[in-house]
């Protein structure tokens, strides 16, 4: 039960990103929200898509800034 609320929130959290004005932010926000699920993997592709997508943006000064918090093991 409790995983398939998790895929809700992020299914909805990757909806209304497609619809926001504000890409890079939703895009964050949804890594950090992995982030803080313990789904480590998932908050580091993310991540990488918000560095590799909006490259000089603020969010994606922050996405390597987390990127650089997780260790290699997580």
């Amino acid at each position: 039960m409790r995983q398939w609320m998790h895929v809700g929130v992020v299914v909805f959290s990757v909806v209304l990103a497609a619809c926001s004005g504000d890409k890079p932010k939703e895009l964050l926000e949804t890594a950090e929200f992995e982030e803080r699920q313990m789904n480590l993997p998932h908050a580091r592709k993310l991540y990488e898509d918000v560095i590799r997508l909006y490259p000089n943006s603020k969010e994606a000064e922050r996405a390597r800034a987390h990127l650089a918090s997780l260790t290699p093991a997580q």
